[in-house]
């Protein structure tokens, strides 16, 4: 892709840059692997600045990999929530607990070994490996694809063909192995703040003089954008009950997860994490099927001449769904006896791990008062 001389030149200009204008993010003033990996779960699917509160609260609960694998995973999604894709949490953890029992609390330092973790793939294996061991990995995610292809000017789906292949070939090739972890960092942060997916700032970039797609004009055209699933429409209604107290209800996760749910699925829409009563309803039926359901489920006739008070509709997206939640409040005496449920009050649900779906629900009936 680049002559000898060329690829000396490339590297030093693109790891000068980095020294000069790296952002200065928590998880790259250490080494250790603990963090790093952590750093690289949370950013999957989430911005920068949304991760760092995160991260730096996570750590402080959660010092030590012994820390996450020895704590209640209730306690350890309690601390993710908010954050999202909550499956990430939980492959972190299982991850930590093989890590004590197989590998003396030390994260793996070969890739093999790595990627036998839960949530552990080759990407994040790389990124780990080589910052924090300074293993000769190459990463190759979204940003860095768009860097490479860009260079190359490489057409079309980046995921087809074997094109991704071919580019985690060109990344290996690139790939300085006197500073590995510098490196993959770097290429990383070219994506992320100059050859963006649009608008790429290509009088700013320090190897512009390599790229092919600037040359040939094609920097808004590569990569091609990835056509997008057919966006899902699911309706929900939710009841909060809230007794005299200010406490209400919350139901428990299930204990293992559906292998085949449906896209309406209401504990694959909460994340599998405590809820409010909430069922899939057809459009315009809301009220009744709610009131039904409550009757049936926890009412049991005690509720028939109680109040259900629409409260705003909600809305809320999960990957290809677009979620409306209808939210009723519910005035009881005293809530109704539940197996596996929790009452804490309304006006504070830190104590109980829940999804940012139910935690929009709270808010609605919170501001109904």
């Amino acid at each position: 892709m680049l002559s000898s001389a060329s690829l000396s030149r490339f590297r030093k200009n693109l790891l000068g840059w980095f020294v000069q204008s790296q952002r200065d993010l928590p998880w790259r003033r250490t080494r250790d692997p603990y963090r790093i990996w952590l750093s690289e779960i949370m950013l999957q699917q989430t911005r920068v600045a949304a991760a760092i509160p995160y991260y730096d609260r996570f750590l402080e609960r959660f010092p030590s990999v012994e820390a996450l694998a020895r704590a209640p995973q209730e306690e350890v999604l309690r601390s993710w929530s908010g954050l999202g894709y909550y499956s990430r949490a939980r492959n972190l953890q299982s991850a930590a607990r093989e890590i004590v029992s197989k590998h003396n609390g030390l994260f793996p330092s070969q890739p093999a070994e790595a990627m036998a973790l839960p949530g552990i793939g080759a990407y994040t294996a790389a990124a780990i490996l080589s910052i924090a061991y300074q293993k000769k990995h190459a990463v190759l995610d979204g940003n860095v694809a768009r860097v490479i292809a860009r260079l190359s000017a490489v057409r079309g789906d980046l995921r087809a063909n074997g094109t991704w292949n071919k580019l985690q070939a060109s990344a290996d090739r690139l790939l300085d192995g006197k500073s590995p972890g510098d490196w993959n960092q770097a290429m990383m942060e070219l994506g992320a703040t100059l050859c963006t997916p649009r608008s790429p700032q290509c009088l700013l970039c320090p190897v512009s003089e390599f790229c092919q797609a600037r040359k040939q004009g094609l920097t808004d055209v590569i990569p091609l954008k990835r056509s997008k699933r057919s966006t899902v429409e699911i309706t929900l209604a939710s009841l909060v009950l809230v007794d005299a107290a200010g406490h209400t209800l919350l139901l428990a996760p299930p204990k293992s997860p559906r292998k085949s749910a449906p896209p309406d699925d209401v504990h694959t829409l909460v994340s599998r994490m405590w809820h409010f009563p909430t069922l899939a309803v057809r459009q315009g039926q809301a009220a009744t099927e709610l009131r039904k359901f409550a009757e049936e489920s926890l009412l049991r006739g005690r509720g028939l001449r109680v109040e259900m008070l629409p409260l705003t509709k909600v809305r809320h997206a999960v990957t290809y769904r677009a979620i409306t939640i209808f939210p009723f409040r519910m005035e009881v005496e005293k809530l109704p006896r539940v197996s596996m449920a929790k009452a804490p009050p309304l006006a504070d649900l830190s104590s109980v791990a829940i999804s940012n779906l139910t935690r929009k629900v709270a808010q609605a009936a919170l501001a109904s008062r």
